[in-house]
């Protein structure tokens, strides 16, 4: 038995952690102290006007252990590793644990690449970023493959100059093909050299040289290539004119601001690299009733700059927050230089500050606005459909839907609604596999069936391991079920409920001439529904989602079925090979179409093989 009391005596004068745990012996709470003695033993004093969040939390209390460490900047490291790894729930958190993306160029490579890269390394090469959109990324190293022309492939050069055919890219003048040799080692360097004063913001030689070429392509009347210079200028003085100079200093900082209510807290950050606003990101923090602002910023730092790869020269924050010292030790000591936090009294960065602040309580509005409107389109729709149907409780929905033409290829579908939202984990596909013609009732008959045996079997084995958890998509059963049509689908679905002796309301979803949704029918009665109304359109939506999800199913069968009757025709052509040949082009019609060259270019495809795909089609065509 654990005696708090004789407990809270043994603590020793010492920084470190401490865990609090509750009656199921479950990970509470987390802290950290300079002194572990006086900071446990003042949650178990009678003080007055520490929240009732703390007052609940301590109630709850059953047991605590504590971590003695060395000194405090090392009880804070632990109390972020502890808090990541536990979620405890009296915790103020971080509510998503997000990766920025970073434009990465391979200086250590003798042929640079500009790539793509969730994760910023001590290698050789150079990192541009964090930025918010990885969209952003991918348009903007896009866009300099097109300007600059340097290899994204993995070849390794020089070793393999000259070893294979240039890809794709050379033909499109996105590369200029370094692996052939067609440029030199001291010319692609200079490229890259360009390409790095880009990503620092310097675009005046690029656009310069763009507005020439385009000049001098029109005049020489080759519009084609004017047309291309012309979106590249335009595409770069897009990017330019995104790029905003907040500050004349040129430092990397980020600016922190929160806006909270009684329940709900966001912090707002901006970014700012090298004297401009490369983007801005708000987070949500859970667990904030009865925390000051002042706490939550200190656990947002805390949470935050513990997962980020990148941290800036500076922190502005919004108001003072406790223990700044040791937080610019710890920040410090993770990006190998001086890192400070400021609190900006007056000027610009005051101003940036309450900007930030601005953005924050606009965004905690706006999110109670569009929560309020989506309850209304999910949770407040399911409310009306029970209460027209006079059901109570219906969380879970369930639809089905057949799809065949004239009998081939004969499917299911099944969409699962969780409080009026698609849960797309557990929607399912059947192969129907006892019905060989157009019978939609023996199919349904079939699906309904194989979804609840499933079901009832998964909870026999459930049944012999944990009784607390689910074992499978199948293992919960709706609360509705309802069935893509009226009175006959409904029947097939009470029958097979009726045989296997389960017990669930079935609803029919009916249309009318003009296949639009009109009604439910419910107890053999049609019943009318207000086609404005949220229940309705919701409704709808489950049916639409039922029909699209086995519409899908049965054309991939069919396009699987062509794919093999042609490709296997073939000699030479197997599984492997038609998956890669597929993979590559996408579809049949790239594949006719495929020089030589090109098929050799899919792996696995020898040219041999790319001859034989080739003549058969082209034979084929002239035959």
């Amino acid at each position: 038995m654990f005696d708090i009391q004789e407990e809270l005596k043994k603590l020793p004068n010492s920084p470190g952690v401490y865990i609090m745990h509750d009656a199921d012996d479950a990970i509470i709470y987390v802290g950290k102290a300079v002194n572990l003695h006086n900071r446990v033993r003042s949650y178990f004093r009678k003080i007055v006007g520490r929240g009732p969040q703390i007052d609940k939390m301590v109630e709850q209390i059953a047991r605590f252990e504590y971590i003695v460490t060395d000194s405090e900047l090392e009880a804070l490291v632990l109390e972020n590793n502890l808090i990541k790894e536990h979620s405890p729930k009296y915790n103020t958190m971080l509510k998503d644990d997000k990766t920025y993306p970073y434009i990465k160029v391979t200086m250590g490579e003798e042929y640079p690449r500009i790539l793509f890269s969730r994760e910023m390394k001590k290698d050789k090469s150079k990192y541009f970023g964090p930025y918010t959109s990885a969209t952003a990324v991918k348009d903007t190293i896009d866009l300099m493959n097109k300007l600059y022309q340097l290899k994204t492939c993995n070849r390794k050069l020089p070793r393999d100059i000259g070893l294979e055919r240039p890809c794709l890219n050379y033909h499109i003048k996105q590369c200029l093909a370094p692996c052939q040799g067609y440029i030199s080692k001291e010319e692609y360097r200079s490229r890259v050299e360009q390409a790095l004063d880009f990503l620092n913001g310097n675009y005046k030689p690029i656009l310069k040289e763009l507005e020439q070429k385009m000049q001098e392509a029109s005049e020489q009347l080759a519009f084609e290539d004017a047309m291309r210079y012309r979106d590249l200028f335009n595409s770069v003085k897009s990017v330019a004119q995104k790029q905003k100079i907040t500050d004349s200093d040129g430092e990397d900082k980020d600016i922190i601001a929160l806006a909270k209510d009684e329940s709900d807290a966001v912090v707002q950050v901006f970014f700012v690299r090298d004297g401009k606003l490369i983007g801005r990101e708000h987070f949500y923090m859970m667990h904030v009733a009865g925390y000051d602002s002042a706490q939550i910023l200190l656990d947002f730092v805390k949470q935050f700059y513990a997962g980020t790869p990148f941290i800036p020269k500076e922190l502005m924050l919004q108001e003072e927050i406790a223990d700044i010292e040791i937080l610019e030790k710890w920040l410090s000591a993770r990006k190998g230089s001086r890192v400070y936090l400021r609190v900006p009294k007056k000027g610009s960065k005051e101003k940036l500050v309450e900007l930030a602040a601005q953005n924050a309580h606009l965004v905690l509005n706006q999110d109670k606005e569009r929560i309020r409107r989506e309850e209304g389109r999910t949770i407040g729709a399911v409310r009306e459909i029970a209460a027209l149907l006079q059901l109570e409780n219906v969380n879970r929905m369930e639809a089905f839907d057949i799809s065949n033409i004239s009998g081939f290829a004969n499917v299911g579908s099944m969409v699962v609604y969780e409080k009026g939202k698609p849960k797309r984990s557990d929607y399912r596909k059947f192969k129907i596999q006892s019905v060989s013609g157009p019978d939609d009732y023996a199919c349904m008959k079939e699906v309904l069936t194989r979804r609840f045996v499933h079901g009832m079997e998964e909870r026999v084995e459930l049944d012999r391991k944990e009784m607390d958890k689910e074992f499978g998509s199948f293992t919960k059963f709706p609360d509705l079920l309802l069935m893509d049509g009226g009175r006959g689908q409904v029947n097939i679905a009470l029958q097979v409920l009726e045989e296997l002796h389960i017990d669930i309301p079935v609803c029919g979803m009916v249309k009318d001439d003009n296949h639009r949704t009109r009604g439910l029918y419910y107890h053999n009665v049609e019943i009318p529904i207000d086609t404005h109304s949220e229940g309705f359109k919701l409704i709808t939506r489950i049916q639409d989602e039922a029909h699209r999800f086995a519409i899908e199913y049965h054309r991939s069968l069919r396009s699987k079925a062509q794919v093999k009757s042609v490709l296997d025709e073939i000699p030479g052509i197997g599984p492997a090979r038609r998956k890669a040949l597929m993979k590559h082009f996408k579809s049949i019609d790239e594949v006719k179409q495929a020089s030589i060259e090109q098929l050799c270019e899919v792996p696995g495809i020898p040219e041999h093989i790319a001859k034989q795909i080739f003549d058969f089609f082209h034979k084929e065509m002239n035959s």
